[in-house]
């Protein structure tokens, strides 16, 4: 008599006690990554103080860090379709950690360069990780959902990083703020190591290059892959640019603001925590395509909000853009795992690769901008990407289907 076949392990649907309990973990990991990754940007004004060095060599702190970790992800990501998502994920948590508590103690401007590109390595084992896992995790239909969760503890990691560092530098030193986010980074990454559960739907492939890397050909010649990967670039390029340079626009007059008044200006990342959720999930019901270009139309009159010079009108651009970006964030990342015929994880590190890419080349020369052009210099060269993002939104909607074997949502 033959043997029944092992039933294959259902994918986690949201409202589930499994789903609150992934989701619990992705948001924790995300939360430590990104408070790791962007407690510097508040810091930038300060280390051109400390270490006598321009702005736009300050933001190296920041640009070398993301610019290693999208070319870092890119390899991440293959491991991970060889050694399994979760044991990636964890290492990477811990050792990220670890080099932040060290980054707190730097002696001086090159050690502190040296840890933050050490930072920018170790990072890259969960964003493209964490999405290819939700991904073959994740039931089709709560897959946007559970992006946008992750997405927004993301989000919420970023602002923690971001107020911490400003508060705690006003009121002691940056060197105190970093080693309490290493901290907080290790707790997380205990956290995850607990409650993330292991795969149950990957599928490790062979140790072989060839294979690995004709998985990236084959995604580049996708054109709708092609053109979420430029919208990454596009989207985090004018992003991460108008937070760098807020904060010297701010210190400046008439405005004079401290440290920790800048810092919370990052609150408005709640707003891109509801919003990728939010946005993830009405694009699940109403489709990707209607709903990404109206994310980037809002960013762009965030932008042009930031020229006026009233307080509370540049802080409502600063809203706007943050609201978009994270929704549109949300549409463009679940939408590459689901349009991905196969190898997720290289296909999610394409799109983190481009979207680092954007935040270290653009945030770096977003610098050039500023000195010579001043806020209204900065604004003009994002909305310029902002642009060129509104068309490939466009381009998008038109875009054929990939062949009926794909995963739904596309």
């Amino acid at each position: 008599m033959l043997k029944p076949l092992p039933e294959t392990p259902s994918r986690l649907v949201s409202g589930t006690p499994a789903f609150r309990r992934l989701n619990l973990a992705l948001f924790a990991a995300g939360f430590s990554t990104f408070a790791i990754l962007y407690c510097v940007q508040p810091l930038l004004p300060e280390f051109s103080q400390e270490f006598q060095v321009s702005a736009a060599v300050s933001s190296l702190s920041l640009s070398l860090s993301t610019g290693l970790l999208a070319v870092a992800m890119l390899v991440a990501g293959s491991l991970s379709e060889v050694w399994g998502r979760k044991p990636v994920m964890v290492a990477s948590l811990f050792a990220s950690a670890f080099l932040t508590l060290l980054s707190a103690a730097a002696p001086n401007w090159t050690s502190l360069l040296l840890a933050r590109m050490a930072i920018g390595i170790t990072l890259s084992g969960l964003p493209a990780v964490a999405m290819a896992y939700v991904s073959e995790e994740v039931d089709t239909k709560s897959i946007g959902l559970a992006m946008g969760l992750f997405i927004g503890g993301n989000a919420v990691g970023g602002m923690a990083g971001r107020i911490i560092s400003g508060v705690l530098t006003d009121l002691g030193s940056w060197r105190i703020a970093i080693g309490l986010i290493g901290a907080i980074g290790l707790a997380s990454a205990f956290a995850a190591w607990r409650s993330l559960p292991t795969s149950a739907h990957f599928h490790p492939r062979p140790a072989r290059p060839g294979p690995l890397l004709r998985s990236f050909g084959e995604h580049l010649q996708d054109p709708g892959l092609r053109a979420l990967f430029a919208e990454a670039f596009l989207l985090m390029g004018g992003f991460v640019t108008i937070y760098n340079y807020l904060g010297y626009r701010l210190t400046e007059a008439p405005y004079s603001l401290s440290q920790s008044a800048i810092g919370a200006i990052f609150s408005a990342y709640l707003i891109g925590t509801l919003s990728s959720a939010w946005i993830g999930e009405l694009a699940g019901r109403l489709g990707r395509r209607r709903v990404l270009w109206a994310m980037i139309a809002i960013m762009l009159a965030g932008v042009a909000l930031t020229l006026f010079h009233h307080l509370a009108l540049i802080l409502a651009g600063i809203v706007a853009v943050t609201f978009g970006f994270f929704g549109a964030h949300s549409i463009a990342s679940s939408w590459v795992g689901n349009r991905a015929l196969g190898a997720k994880a290289q296909a999610s590190a394409l799109y983190l690769f481009c979207y680092y890419l954007g935040s270290s080349a653009v945030g770096t020369l977003g610098g050039v901008f500023w000195t010579h052009g001043g806020w209204p210099g900065v604004s003009a060269l994002v909305a310029l990407l902002l642009i060129a993002a509104l068309a490939l939104a466009f381009r998008l909607m038109v875009l054929a289907p990939r062949e009926a074997k794909q995963p739904l949502g596309q």
